[in-house]
């Protein structure tokens, strides 16, 4: 009994020592990591069900401090990285019909100001897709600090929040007898990774 004890003991001490919990923020300015970086949406299909997909291109940095003030974000992503895991579908959605891509390359995202504390934060700022710009605001939270295998510090931050897509001119107003063939409401879900700019490998 004491030689199990003994092992479970040993198993915990080398399971603290070998996967540290991650560290206190780092304040600063953080490059996005765009391989650990998701930015998707879902949005309603033939009323019963919904669409999903993401945004496989992202670019852009983000400044975090323990004084949400001093919160900074610069978000540009390239419009034809949309991908909702259908050929077909995304060429519709890169049309002209929605997003138009051959016209209006990317959309933004700059952050105005920031408010409440790090574990729930909102963010304002001004969203513009097709050439139309909105102040939106985004529910954020801040997720952790580690030093990764390349002795870089890394942050983690997720955000979520509703955009209509008709006030950014996406008016395909195709529908059915139930209605609209595509809903109006899209859900944003983003979960990012930066790599400090002062701390970069």
């Amino acid at each position: 009994m004491k030689a199990i004890f003994t092992a479970l003991s040993l198993m915990s001490l080398v399971s603290l020592n070998g996967f540290a919990a991650p560290g206190k923020l780092v304040p600063g300015v953080y490059d996005i990591d765009p391989a650990h970086t998701r930015v998707s949406f879902l949005i309603d299909h033939f009323v019963i069900s919904q669409v999903e997909g993401r945004f496989n291109d992202v670019k852009g940095t983000y400044s975090l401090s323990e004084k949400l003030t001093d919160c900074k974000i610069d978000v540009t992503i390239p419009t034809a990285s949309l991908d909702t895991g259908v050929a077909k579908r995304d060429e519709h959605l890169k049309s002209a019909d929605f997003l138009e891509v051959s016209k209006f390359p990317q959309m933004t995202f700059k952050s105005k100001k920031c408010s409440g504390s790090l574990d729930n934060f909102k963010v304002t700022g001004d969203l513009t897709i097709k050439g139309v710009k909105k102040e939106v605001v985004l529910d954020a939270k801040y997720l952790g600090t580690v030093v990764d295998t390349w002795k870089n510090t890394r942050s983690a931050v997720s955000a979520k929040g509703k955009i209509s897509r008709k006030e950014f001119n996406i008016l395909y107003d195709d529908a059915i007898e139930a209605g609209p063939a595509v809903g109006d409401e899209v859900t944003i879900n983003i979960i990012s990774e930066g790599i400090h700019q002062a701390k970069k490998k």
